[in-house]
């Protein structure tokens, strides 16, 4: 008699197909940041004022941040509810680039900042009230949730909380200025697209098991903390950007994203703002496609294998529009 002590996992008899496809997205999707030439910006970086270079570093280290609450809980928290083995390794892929992501950001700050401005913003980053708010109210959720919180939790975090930060790297982009800063985020928002889908078709079929009665509690729940985290957010907002007059189009974005989130968990949006709302600086921004980087001593999206876009919803068949 045989005794299956740890089974093998097999990718030819996979149990859900959107695991298999996830997988094949993200390893396509592969990057590094050390194949970025950011040194390319220091032009641009001198031209910015010295309120737009402090932007630019608190939002880095907000999103450091996040990213490394991502990759150290966020992960091992989902970790605990996973359907198949094949969902466990994609969890691994993310929380890889998770840290690739955080990594990423201390990339930009060896190129652009001194040592002590470096230490500056990271101790800043450290004692924020907002910051540290947001992350708590997540980390909590990582620690103590039930494993449907816990996915809402992360889907926030995915499609919504990075994009404070995300705005102004993604301006610049638009106004011709740090365009290899900029390339980064954008690979790292395509990573966030999907990871953010996925996440959410996962918490969908957890949801749709539930009774009725305890999927409205969950509702219930998921509207109040996404009202939480905004109102958090607005305040962080207008400390990042009000000095640059850009807050009320941030706090637009904020909404919109919002709204992301809520769709890819399977929910009617709550804000009434759209695309069309957005800067379309920064709307167009959000576009996966090639940046045109020298082929032979610059790498941008291009050199990813395969010519790949951000996971849409309705890869996932669940009736969702993108």
């Amino acid at each position: 008699m045989t005794n299956r002590y740890y089974e093998a996992i097999n990718w030819n008899a996979v149990e859900d197909i959107i695991d298999k496809s996830t997988w094949e997205k993200l390893t396509e999707q592969f990057w590094l940041d050390t194949r970025i030439p950011l040194s390319n910006d220091l032009d641009d970086w001198r031209t910015l004022s010295a309120d737009q270079k402090e932007n630019i570093g608190l939002v880095f280290g907000g999103l450091t941040l996040l990213d490394t609450i991502q990759s150290e809980s966020a992960i091992e928290a989902l970790r605990s509810d996973v359907r198949t083995q094949h969902e466990e390794a994609v969890l691994n892929n993310i929380q890889f680039m998770e840290s690739v992501h955080a990594k990423s950001y201390s990339s930009i700050f060896s190129t652009l900042h001194t040592k002590s401005e470096i230490d500056e913003i990271f101790e800043w980053t450290n004692t924020n009230p907002h910051l540290q708010k947001k992350a708590k109210i997540i980390n909590e959720i990582y620690k103590t949730g039930t494993p449907l919180q816990r996915k809402v939790a992360n889907v926030y975090s995915e499609t919504f909380l990075f994009y404070s930060g995300f705005f102004a790297p993604l301006y610049y982009l638009g106004n011709n200025k740090l365009a290899n800063v900029a390339e980064i985020i954008k690979l790292i928002i395509r990573d966030e697209s999907v990871h953010g889908t996925y996440i959410g078709y996962k918490f969908q079929l957890g949801f749709n098991e539930l009774p009725e009665n305890e999927q409205q509690e969950l509702k219930d729940w998921m509207y109040d903390l996404l009202f939480q985290l905004y109102e958090n957010e607005e305040l962080y907002t207008e400390l990042l950007y009000d000095k640059l007059g850009w807050t009320e189009e941030v706090k637009t974005f904020l909404r919109y994203n919002a709204n992301k989130a809520l769709m890819n968990l399977g929910m009617d949006p709550l804000f009434p703002d759209t695309s069309e709302d957005v800067n379309p600086i920064v709307m167009n921004g959000l576009s996966t496609g090639t940046s045109n980087h020298d082929f032979f001593s610059q790498v941008g999206n291009g050199y990813l294998l395969g010519t790949v876009e951000a996971m849409k919803n309705d890869d996932y068949l669940i009736g969702l529009d993108d």
